[in-house]
């Protein structure tokens, strides 16, 4: 199968239809409700949806990740998430179960997995405020490469072989606004530390996170 959504930049070949129920699901669930109530994840005044959130399955190099166009609903079933089983960025292509479409970020996601054995779930949410704060003083992606592409994959890697990244547990995509993705042990992990920079910010920041921008993606 095609990518056929505008957002979606790999390949994408379906192995299975379906994927069966999965312990992650309801912590997945949990820290998305606090994402969605915070402004952090969810659809823009386009009717967009943006963020998404990942889990490892196991000590596998699979991992459950949350579906294309599903920022903005409330609770998430198996149906609308896909566990990648494979992925290529040679080929900038993944394998991968399930009937939803796979995040516009899945590589990205599989990019931190493989650079980091200790990780096992990630959030990329927007944060207006947050993002100009940690701007090139957090690690920070080159701003000429895109969300959700081979390059976005191969940039990640390369940061965690420059800074220390596998510490800070956060990075900023200098070339799509507002994007930010943290990543740790587990989601509540990972939760942390997008709140730990968020108090550490300064107080002015809190009254821009709700901003919106055109440049969000469907996840």
């Amino acid at each position: 199968m095609r990518a056929v959504s505008q957002y979606v930049k790999f390949t994408y070949e379906r192995e299975r239809a379906h994927i069966a129920p999965f312990d992650e699901l309801a912590e997945l669930n949990a820290c998305r409700r606090k994402l969605l109530d915070l402004g952090l994840i969810g659809v823009d005044s386009n009717g967009i949806g943006f963020g998404n959130l990942s889990v490892r399955d196991g000590a596998t190099r699979n991992f459950y990740i949350t579906g294309s166009a599903t920022g903005g609903l409330p609770k998430l079933s198996p149906t609308d998430c896909v566990r990648v089983v494979a992925y290529d960025f040679e080929k900038n292509w993944i394998g991968y179960e399930g009937g939803a479409v796979p995040s516009s970020e899945s590589l990205t996601h599989a990019a931190i997995y493989e650079s980091d054995p200790l990780t096992s779930a990630v959030i990329h949410c927007h944060d207006s405020g947050l993002w100009a704060t940690l701007l090139d003083h957090a690690p920070t992606t080159s701003k000429d490469v895109a969300y959700g592409t081979l390059e976005m994959a191969y940039e990640i890697m390369r940061l965690f072989k420059a800074v220390d990244l596998q510490s800070r547990q956060i990075f900023v995509m200098a070339g799509h606004e507002g994007g930010i993705v943290a990543f740790g042990k587990n989601l509540e992990d990972a939760f942390d530390v997008v709140m730990h920079e968020r108090r550490a910010s300064t107080p002015c920041m809190q009254n821009d996170f709700h901003e919106r921008n055109s440049s969000r993606h469907d996840g």
